[in-house]
């Protein structure tokens, strides 16, 4: 019932909303605002994590996680630990390597977004160029918003190797209108592929610095840049 609201950019004054996800969307899109957002940035990590509450409820579990394609709530009972892999393009699916959580870590939500991420067939879609990124926060739901915005930023505007079309032409019912997604890259020089990581790697470390984020793997034609708590040799099989 709140969807047409949820696809609305965020603006100087909250949205009233009631439904639980939909505050869940809201909450971990708010402080994201200054940039071009919607609530639907969040909705895969809001609904992960408001199955975990549920599947919780009346339990006593060591650990539990949802994955909603991709987006991971994770619940970790003291002294429980969670191994997760990365997939750094799903364009060619291979485990890029992997990480563990610990209870005694403040991540509960993982979360990756990008091109290739969210070229699958979805009705996702990426302003941005990266493969992928991956964001590790207090839960899903932030960390789907994080991932998202941070992925957008991953870019070189009007490069003719980048190719896009209109988000609506892809999906009428897509929260990015007419905004020019992107469907292919064309293979990038390397100093090029450094520019595009380099100011989303800033948003990254700007993220982490205020507490929105505990890290970030950033990945873009086999490079890689990983920021805060996300473990250096992540990427290392």
């Amino acid at each position: 019932a709140e969807l047409a609201v949820l696809r609305r950019p965020l603006g100087d004054a909250p949205p009233e909303l009631h439904g639980p996800v939909a505050r869940r969307m809201l909450d971990a899109c708010w402080p994201l605002r200054q940039h071009f957002v919607t609530p639907m940035a969040a909705v895969a990590g809001a609904v992960a994590d408001h199955v975990l509450d549920a599947m919780l409820a009346g339990r006593s579990l060591e650990r539990a996680y949802v994955n909603d394609g991709g987006d991971i709530a994770v619940y970790l009972a003291p002294g429980a630990r969670l191994t997760c892999g990365l997939v750094a393009d799903v364009t060619a699916p291979a485990l890029a390597g992997t990480f563990e959580l610990d209870w005694s870590m403040p991540v509960r939500g993982v979360a990756t977004s990008g091109r290739a991420a969210k070229g699958g067939g979805g009705r996702s879609f990426s302003l941005g160029i990266a493969d992928s990124v991956t964001a590790l926060a207090t839960d899903a739901a932030r960390a789907d918003a994080a991932a998202t915005l941070v992925a957008n930023v991953v870019d070189l505007p009007g490069h003719p190797a980048v190719h896009r079309v209109r988000a609506d032409s892809l999906d009428p019912d897509s929260d990015l209108g007419d905004r020019m997604v992107t469907i292919f890259v064309d293979r990038l020089a390397a100093e090029e592929v450094a520019r595009a990581l380099a100011k989303a790697t800033q948003a990254a470390e700007e993220m982490c610095r205020a507490g929105l984020i505990h890290g970030a793997v950033l990945v873009l034609q086999a490079e890689v840049r990983v920021v805060g708590a996300a473990p250096a040799g992540l990427l290392a099989t």
